[in-house]
């Protein structure tokens, strides 16, 4: 699943808030793109999708384009009446700031990992062909994985994930994100969720 236009935390009420105040407007990155869709469209794809289950089905939702953070920053910026305030246009309104991404952030979502997919009735639903684990061999990992928690053993944690969850390939070292919030590390709020206005299907 994508992003949701107006959901918690999406990123259109957030630019529209630093926009209103003055900005600068938080993207993380130049180059990250996100799949966006309303919460009318998710809620009636999830709706279908559900009448379609057999049990145990994944389905996976047709998002549209996916849409660079940055341009519908400024495309947001643009439509509030102002302009982007850049090196180009040093007596622009907002300007844009670049976070640097965080800790397993992306810069391209993948909505599906792995090609093996199949169509449904509907045309936006798709349904994903997904290997799993028997339930004999999930429970002694989850029992290595509590224990490896309860020892906070960080190394053993990331081994069990990385060999029994499919496409899982960590780009980052293990991360205190708790101690970096609770000594002051963490940064402003950014953008997570990307809203494409006019690109996506009607």
């Amino acid at each position: 699943f994508g992003n949701v236009l107006e959901s918690s935390g999406s990123v259109v009420p957030l630019f529209r808030e630093q926009i209103r105040y003055g900005g600068p407007v938080t993207v993380t990155h130049r180059d990250v793109i996100r799949y966006f869709m309303t919460i009318q469209e998710a809620a009636e794809l999830v709706i279908e999708a559900g009448s379609m289950a057999k049990g145990g089905d994944t389905f996976v939702l047709d998002m549209g384009n996916p849409v660079k953070i940055q341009d519908l920053a400024k495309r947001m910026i643009n439509l509030s009446g102002l302009t982007v305030r850049d090196d180009d246009h040093p007596d622009g309104d907002i300007e844009i700031v670049y976070t640097g991404l965080r800790p397993a952030e992306k810069l391209y979502e993948e909505l599906l990992i792995g090609d093996d997919v199949s169509g449904t009735d509907h045309p936006c639903i798709m349904r994903a062909v997904e290997g799993f684990i028997p339930y004999s061999e999930l429970q002694t990992l989850m029992q290595q994985l509590s224990s490896a928690l309860d020892n906070q053993d960080c190394d053993r944690v990331r081994e069990i994930l990385i060999n029994t969850v499919s496409g899982y390939n960590p780009s980052n070292g293990i991360d205190d994100l708790a101690w970096k919030a609770k000594s002051g590390v963490a940064r402003l709020p950014v953008a997570d969720n990307v809203a494409d206005i006019t690109s996506h299907r009607g």
